[in-house]
């Protein structure tokens, strides 16, 4: 039986490839792109959803244009982010397995240029690259792209909103002028139809669906609660989702950070992804992410650009995105392949606008659900657990061994005290939270006069907490979480005892309460990591708040000055940041993977020559 890859127009070398991976047969964009782009005469523009296999679209026909005993770049495809790039790479490379002398590489921000280069020299037909490591190396004069064919802009609409139109400018123009330019988006603003005109001549348009529509597999749903209950909220809806596996999107890197935090602390399975990790902590993150050692991944908007994770059950948008856009390309991070999801909106009462802009943007109708109550939830994590112990896969030549023993301890049981003792060891802790759980469901208008959510604080303040300083920090590939559970675990003490944790280069600064400061002084006072003695001081200890890191606090928000010159961290030793009040700004959704300043543009020194990404002015649609 022909494979249906193969009618098409696929190779074998390829379809054995693709089959190998698990994919039987084309989705519709793949099955009306793959013939039109194998022609390779023409322009192209394909609109559809992310999650619909639009790397595959275009990735298949490039394989089969390509000439690989030519050991030069034919291929050039440009993507917003380093997640995406790798994704993409990864694709390509399975793709191709079966290939001879095919030749794919990444190259992206955040990660050794030298490797880029040496991987470069040694020969390649497709390059994968994020604009603006893509210029250093064009700047190096270290890549030839005069036998370039073909040209893929992923992605295309989150390029633009980035920043990136410049770049894309600057690397196209060392480009042929005869190339072939595809270009693939999720939605289509006036900058996309703009980018298309402008590098493309009367190009081939497919949209699958309608533009800008949401993916049909998704349902959308959306709570109102008052602003001081998101995070409770948030928690309820996963309590009532015992097998959730999703992502949370937040507006800033402060708020992910946050929210991790607190998740953690309260027993779930959690960590963040922004743009302030590096790029070994983002991969360390998304390699739990993937391997679903992880429940739930709190993310803001640029971060979680090119995740592509199968079997995502749940997204939670924690805070509606500044742009409408943003939501289209939020919630396809479920609903892949041709799945389902859901797609749930934490709203106040005012926000009741914003969810009938997306209603009308998307083509679907958003169900106002209401939070369950604590009996409910009760009920669903009980019958939950009952599902998982009746579908236990039983190793009976491990257990057989321990059945006599385990019968002993059982013997003064009766099989109905058994089952409920056995359903109590999970059941009685959520009996024990939801006991007297309020209804926090608002109608509309119920949040009147509170403060909004970026003055809304979940964290507790500090009184009632000492503030500790330790000599391990992100250069010891920490995170928020990893050195939760490490004060946790050393330390002796509960989750819940931990403030806030402010996480620096070398060292860090983190809360107690008072109770137990002594107890985690006691617990770290032979503790090594990796052959150095862990320090712990109160902070403040020796006058002035001095640290071994140089940093110096003169006690105003303002006055914070770090290390020698300033600190510098990721990406090659490029990046400058100057924290507290010295000029930078942090919120709203200014998560580029580096920082805005108070001109509104995005820089990111990527390391080496010092280039600064964005900048363009490129300006989303707000609602």
């Amino acid at each position: 039986m022909t494979n249906p890859f193969q009618l098409l127009g696929i190779s074998d070398d390829v379809v054995n490839a693709v089959k190998d991976l698990g994919f039987e047969n084309p989705t519709p964009i793949q099955e009306q792109s793959i013939p039109v782009l194998l022609e390779g005469t023409n322009d192209f523009v394909g609109l559809a959803q992310t999650g619909t296999g639009k790397t595959a679209a275009f990735g298949l026909p490039l394989l089969e244009l390509i000439d690989f005993k030519v050991n030069k770049p034919q291929a050039l495809i440009l993507c917003p982010t380093r997640e995406l790039c790798l994704q993409i790479a990864n694709d390509l490379k399975n793709f191709s397995k079966n290939i001879a002398n095919a030749h794919v590489v990444a190259v992206y921000g955040g990660a050794n240029i030298m490797q880029q280069l040496r991987e470069i020299r040694q020969g390649v037909q497709i390059v994968v690259a994020t604009p603006g490591r893509m210029l250093d190396i064009i700047g190096r004069k270290a890549i030839d792209f005069s036998n370039v064919k073909y040209v893929v802009l992923d992605e295309a609409d989150e390029m633009l909103n980035m920043g990136f139109q410049d770049d894309i400018n600057d690397i196209l123009s060392t480009t042929p002028d005869d190339k072939k330019t595809w270009l693939f988006s999720a939605t289509m603003p006036s900058e996309v139809r703009r980018i298309a005109k402008n590098y493309m001549d009367n190009p081939i348009e497919l949209t699958m669906g309608t533009k800008n529509t949401g993916n049909v597999n998704i349902d959308h749903e959306y709570y109102i609660v008052r602003a001081r209950d998101k995070y409770a909220a948030l928690k309820r809806i996963v309590d009532f989702n015992p097998d959730i596996f999703g992502v949370v999107f937040c507006k800033t890197k402060l708020d992910t950070q946050d929210i991790a935090e607190h998740l953690i602390k309260d027993g779930y399975n959690a960590d963040a992804l922004h743009g302030d990790l590096s790029q070994q902590q983002r991969d360390k993150v998304m390699q739990r992410f993937r391997e679903r050692n992880m429940q739930l991944l709190i993310a803001t908007d640029v971060a979680a650009r090119g995740i592509d994770v199968n079997n995502v059950t749940h997204v939670i948008n924690y805070s509606l995105p500044d742009e409408i856009e943003s939501y289209t390309h939020r919630s396809g991070r479920t609903g892949r392949a041709g799945k389902t999801g859901v797609s749930i909106c934490i709203i106040n009462s005012k926000e009741l606008g914003k969810i009938r802009q997306l209603e009308r943007i998307i083509g679907k109708q958003f169900t106002k659900a209401e939070l369950p109550t604590g009996f409910d939830v009760c009920e669903k994590q009980l019958f939950s657990l009952v599902h998982k112990v009746h579908n236990v896969e039983v190793n009976n030549e491990q257990i057989d061994q321990y059945i006599p023993r385990i019968m002993d301890e059982f013997a003064d049981l009766t099989k109905e005290e058994v089952i409920k003792r056995f359903a109590s060891l999970e059941f009685n802790r959520f009996l024990d939270y939801y006991s007297k759980a309020p209804d926090l469901n608002a109608a509309v208008g119920d949040d009147r006069g509170e403060r909004g959510e970026r003055g809304e604080r979940r964290g507790r303040g500090s009184e009632g907490y000492t503030r500790l300083f330790i000599n391990l920090g992100s250069v010891d590939e920490f995170t928020r979480g990893d050195m939760l559970s490490f004060i946790c675990n050393n330390g002796k003490i509960g989750g819940k005892s931990v403030g806030k944790i402010d996480l620096k280069g070398v060292f860090s600064f983190f809360e107690v309460e008072d109770a137990v400061a002594d107890k985690v002084f006691e617990g770290f006072k032979s503790v090594e990591f990796n052959g150095r003695q862990v320090r712990i001081e109160r902070s403040g200890e020796g006058g002035g708040e001095r640290r071994g890191g140089g940093e110096r606090r003169s006690g105003g928000f303002g006055g914070e000055r770090r290390g020698s010159g300033g600190y510098r961290g990721g990406n090659g030793g490029g990046d400058r940041r100057s924290s507290g009040g010295s000029g930078r700004r942090e919120g709203g959704s200014r998560d580029g993977g580096g920082f805005r300043d108070f001109s509104g543009r995005s820089r990111e020194d990527k390391g080496g020559n010092g280039r600064r990404e964005g900048g363009s002015g490129e300006r989303r649609k707000k609602w």
